[in-house]
């Protein structure tokens, strides 16, 4: 046993990490979407979702200097409204129904999807300050609540006529953030406990690993195929979360 799983759980879990962690280094996004469901068959999803905050916080920290050198100004703006927002989801995870949770989160995955399928914004678009905290504000409770920063910020950087090194970099910045949040607002809450910090220990070297050959890939392929993975991520994230919806 270790930190309370058995040799095939942690198989399981290390496995899941590696895959997760490689989806994150090539699209900037989607370990946190894709590991929490599989975590939460293992152990509590109070604990996946603090799990998944501690190894976004510590994989975000090791590429710190070149996402923020990369990364939009909007990515700090919306991390800003995140980290207020994060306690409310928080709080709402303590309290809501795991069935009506489980509602919204599959909604939500899948609402992000659409937003993704609809035309690009023009190249000269701006989003509004509006906009920005809309994201940042629904960002911040996904963070706290499910452990799941990026459905609204996909759809705001993935339709915007910007290059996808900048969509990468401004995303992951968010997710740093937002992760960091995620760990205060749930310890402060009583939510998280110690064990999350050792089961994130456990699995970082699998993130390490993924995320590094991940962002190999990145280098290798085009801005429209880059695109059209994201894409997918988001697509297969909405219907895990629907799927886990009808068999509940």
């Amino acid at each position: 046993m270790f930190a309370g799983l058995t040799m095939i759980q942690l198989a399981f879990a290390l496995a899941a990490t590696l895959t997760a962690a490689f989806v994150r280094g090539l699209a900037g996004f989607g370990m946190a979407i894709l590991l929490v469901p599989v975590l939460a068959l293992a152990i509590p999803p109070r604990e996946a979702v603090v799990v998944a905050n501690w190894l976004g916080l510590l994989i975000g920290l090791v590429g710190l200097k070149k996402i923020l050198g990369a990364s939009e100004k909007s990515a700090l703006q919306i991390g800003a409204v995140a980290v207020i927002a994060t306690p409310v989801g928080v709080w709402l995870l303590a309290v809501t129904d795991p069935a009506l949770a489980r509602l919204a989160i599959a909604l939500i995955a899948f609402g992000s999807f659409v937003l993704v399928l609809l035309p690009k914004r023009p190249a000269h678009h701006r989003p509004s300050m509006t906009e920005t905290g809309a994201t940042g504000l629904i960002s911040g409770v996904l963070t706290g609540f499910a452990g799941m920063p990026g459905p609204p910020v996909v759809p705001y950087y993935l339709r915007r006529a910007i290059p996808a090194q900048l969509a990468r970099a401004s995303m992951m910045t968010i997710f740093l953030i937002t992760s960091a949040a995620g760990i205060v607002a749930a310890t402060l809450l009583g939510v998280a406990t110690t064990r999350e910090p050792l089961l994130a220990a456990l699995l970082f070297p699998a993130v390490l690993l993924g995320n590094w050959l991940g962002s190999l890939a990145f280098g290798k392929i085009g801005d429209a195929t880059w695109r059209s993975f994201t894409g997918g991520v988001l697509a297969l994230s909405a219907l895990a979360a629907l799927w886990k919806l009808l068999q509940a």
